[in-house]
């Protein structure tokens, strides 16, 4: 196919809050919260804290002061409707469905071909769809420092201050502060980390220069496709011919043709590692509270829901009894559900699936849903 080539990176006259448009990944089942979040509904569709709004519609609300209408979503087929439902301000050419998971470098780099072709001096800044955030107002400031920053031509991430010595994320390695108008917080990134072991991550802890990838990225659409097309050549031709099209009726033949064949691989592979290598990756170290919601436990830590003694309880109607019992309920029925004399236990109620594990087993929910996979239960996954 022949694809326009990418300009050299050039500077536009306009406040680059002007030229920010906000991109939202909806994507994953979130398998270890399984029997809440699954394929038809997953994580990001649930009030998973207690707060009265859904993961999904409170990312929504955290960046609208600063992109207004300027969103783009990128969600599956299956969820439109629930997303739709829920978001009803997303205009129909920035609702973007994937027909088949294809990991974060397609679902991000497609969001950039489509901006870039609208806008070439667009700042996109990709935010996930699952995280719980606050204050709203510190990660507002953040965002604001990394336009400004991704204005300068850098690829930015915002980096979340650790809090503990945690295997389960990535870490970026802080580099030397920048000098950047309006960003008085940035600095180069030296490199991207994968999840840790314990004792390294106590090393990264203690040093300060360690802070722990959110996956957050904010950059003008033009660099982020430059890496993509030298790092991801063949995916990123695929994700060039659905753009061309997207705001053409052809919209729907070509995605349905192309998209299948692109290959899967995730946005800090295909762009983030290889950029930060090439000196065009900054950071915004943030002190925010962040946390992605990765299972019950986290559930448990974030809720606002209302307690039964010592039992948090989550669920609209849930009956619960407790004595001398700790823990987590979240319930979807009108079942009772007894619990006496256990420790830290967590139980997911569904009307077709049942859970009980504990707390310090939350992260194997997952195994279960592999299980039942294999045992062709797929009915309730």
């Amino acid at each position: 196919m022949n694809t326009q080539n990418l300009p050299a990176p050039g500077s536009s006259a306009a406040d680059p809050m002007d030229r920010f448009y906000a991109v939202i990944p909806a994507g994953g089942v979130g398998t270890r919260l399984w029997p809440l979040s699954r394929a038809a509904a997953p994580k990001f569709l649930h009030d998973l804290t207690g707060s009265g709004s859904t993961l999904i519609r409170a990312t929504y609300d955290r960046l609208e002061p600063i992109s207004g209408s300027r969103v783009l979503l990128v969600t599956g087929d299956a969820h439109r409707e629930a997303v739709c439902r829920q978001l009803p301000e997303v205009a129909d050419e920035n609702l973007v469905l994937e027909t088949e998971p294809k990991d974060s470098g397609a679902a991000i780099g497609l969001a950039a071909a489509i901006l870039f072709l609208r806008d070439p001096d667009t700042i996109m800044g990709s935010f996930a769809a699952d995280q719980v955030i606050s204050p709203v107002e510190k990660f507002q400031d953040a965002v604001r420092e990394a336009i400004y920053t991704a204005a300068t031509g850098k690829i930015v991430t915002i980096g979340i201050k650790p809090t503990h010595p945690s295997t389960g994320f990535g870490y970026i390695r802080t580099g030397e502060p920048l000098v950047v108008a309006g960003a008085p917080s940035a600095h180069s990134v030296v490199k991207f980390v994968e999840k840790p072991s314990r004792e390294v991550a106590e090393t990264y802890l203690a040093s300060g220069e360690y802070n722990w990838n959110a996956g957050m990225f904010v950059a003008p659409v033009e660099l982020m496709l430059r890496h993509l097309k030298a790092n991801e050549p063949e995916l990123y031709e695929g994700l060039m011919e659905i753009a061309l099209a997207w705001d053409t009726p052809e919209r729907v033949a070509v995605k349905k043709r192309v998209w299948p064949t692109l290959p899967k691989i995730a946005i800090d592979y295909a762009v983030a590692e290889p950029a930060a290598d090439a000196g065009d990756v900054a950071v915004i170290p943030a002190d925010f509270s962040w946390d992605d919601v990765g299972d019950f436990a986290a559930i448990a830590r974030l809720s606002s829901a209302k307690e039964v003694k010592d039992v948090k309880v989550i669920g609209e109607g849930a009956r619960v009894f407790t004595e001398d019992s700790t823990g987590i309920v979240v319930s979807d029925t009108k079942r009772v559900i007894a619990l006496i004399g256990i420790q830290d236990v967590v139980v997911v109620d569904t009307p077709d699936a049942l859970l009980v594990t504990t707390r310090a087993h939350s992260q194997l929910v997952k195994n279960a849903v592999a299980g039942l996979k294999e045992q062709g239960d797929t009915d309730v996954l």
